[in-house]
């Protein structure tokens, strides 16, 4: 059975993550679909600045490139907004928690709007989408948003007034993106995003990192920190063998949105 088209593009993404370069004719024969139609698709990934066209093909942008965070949402993994439905039920009332900006921790902000706690609630972010995800929920909760720069293709703040802000407060938790996640650490491709997360993680008793399944076995520009750091990995999958071997090894929970997981792993809810 055909595929549709947002899937078909959202697999060749996955694709370029294992493979550096993908050919139209290979790609039409797996998709069963014409090379015009493959053509179409590489053409667009490659106007939202997701992948390099070239020759015959395409291949995935280099390490230190990520599109903007609009792009990112609308070719994000079906079913990612389960992350932020999964992180909402780690929060408690009256939690004091830091969320950073990103396509994918910016789930975390509806979820809580929508499931108000018995106690009030503090919230302070670097990223604008959480503050407007938050909506009529900021008249009961303490939503606070740090100062600093305005970088407009990710809707947030960053910057040395952001984390010396962040600095002032303490919180029980962090939601923190990453752009990769391999066993040498987690990692991003926006270094001024990076000194936030260490600023985050730095203020937090807590650390959880929200993640797809695309970002594992990936490794970015600038690493954030060590998998030590972690409290736990939200996610839509399990990551790959190897990798979930070693982050049960050193301690880190796995809370993942399918069921055939033990108890040690981490919550699960499916």
């Amino acid at each position: 059975m055909r595929i549709g088209k947002k899937e078909r593009q959202q697999r060749i993404l996955q694709e370029l993550q294992i493979h550096p370069h993908v050919r139209v004719a290979t790609l039409a024969e797996r998709f069963d679909v014409a090379t015009e139609t493959i053509r179409r698709d590489l053409d667009a990934l490659s106007e939202n600045g997701l992948i390099k066209r070239e020759f015959g093909g395409a291949s995935a942008q280099p390490m230190g490139h990520q599109p903007d965070l609009a792009q990112r949402q609308m070719t994000a993994v079906a079913g990612f907004e389960r992350i932020g439905i999964m992180a909402g039920t780690i929060i408690r009332p009256g939690d004091v928690i830091m969320i950073d900006a990103g396509s994918t921790v910016s789930q975390l902000a509806p979820y809580m709007a929508q499931n108000p706690g018995a106690l009030r609630r503090t919230v302070l972010t670097n990223c604008y989408a959480v503050v407007h995800g938050m909506g009529e929920q900021a008249v009961i909760d303490d939503v606070i948003m740090c100062p600093g720069q305005f970088d407009p293709r990710e809707n947030a703040v960053y910057g040395n007034d952001t984390v010396e802000f962040l600095r002032r407060f303490h919180a029980n938790k962090a939601f923190i993106g990453a752009s990769g996640v391999a066993w040498q650490g987690f990692s991003d491709v926006n270094r001024r995003a990076v000194a936030v997360k260490r600023a985050m993680m730095e203020r937090s008793d807590e650390t959880w990192l929200m993640v797809d399944h695309t970002k594992f076995d990936q490794r970015y520009l600038e690493n954030i920190a060590p998998l030590e750091a972690l409290t736990g990995v939200i996610t839509d999958r399990l990551p790959p063998e190897k990798l979930l071997s070693h982050l049960d090894r050193i301690g880190v929970q796995i809370v993942a949105w399918q069921d055939n997981v033990s108890a040690d792993q981490g919550a699960i809810a499916g």
